[in-house]
């Protein structure tokens, strides 16, 4: 039976993305997984485990070749928002740290907020707050 789901990503370097994802609000996970090849981070309320490996380690853990985040999208990470204001606040946090973002938040057929923004790797994250109230039945 599946327990838990664990995010893993390979960067290129360890310390500037581990400062970046601090940064923006993720929290470390200082239980695991910290040293010069990997950090690991929790998030949200069920502790989702986010773990950055160095693309050496990673590319051992996959027995292949990482994807080129500059020429394609694998997978797009989704963050909640408690509101549209927590989505501003966290897309100016993804500015400050040098993150890109490539939509500005803005509203979303009529019931979502959000915005998306590409990580110091190329890895693709949006963020939105949905207001179940106006979502379509």
């Amino acid at each position: 039976m599946i327990k838990n789901l664990w995010i893993n990503l390979p960067v290129k370097d360890v310390e500037k993305s581990k400062t970046f994802f601090t940064n923006i609000g993720f929290k470390p996970n200082t239980a695991y997984g910290n040293n010069a090849f990997s950090a690991s981070f929790l998030l949200g309320d069920k502790q989702i485990v986010v773990m950055l490996f160095s693309e050496a380690i990673f590319k051992g853990f996959i027995q292949t070749e990482t994807a080129d985040t500059t020429k394609g999208t694998e997978v797009l990470f989704s963050i909640d928002a408690e509101s549209r204001e927590e989505v501003d606040a966290l897309a100016k946090l993804v500015e400050t740290a040098g993150g890109t973002l490539y939509s500005q938040p803005t509203e979303v057929q009529g019931w979502m907020y959000g915005f998306g923004f590409i990580d110091l790797d190329g890895h693709r994250w949006n963020s939105l707050y949905m207001d179940m109230s106006k979502m379509p039945k």
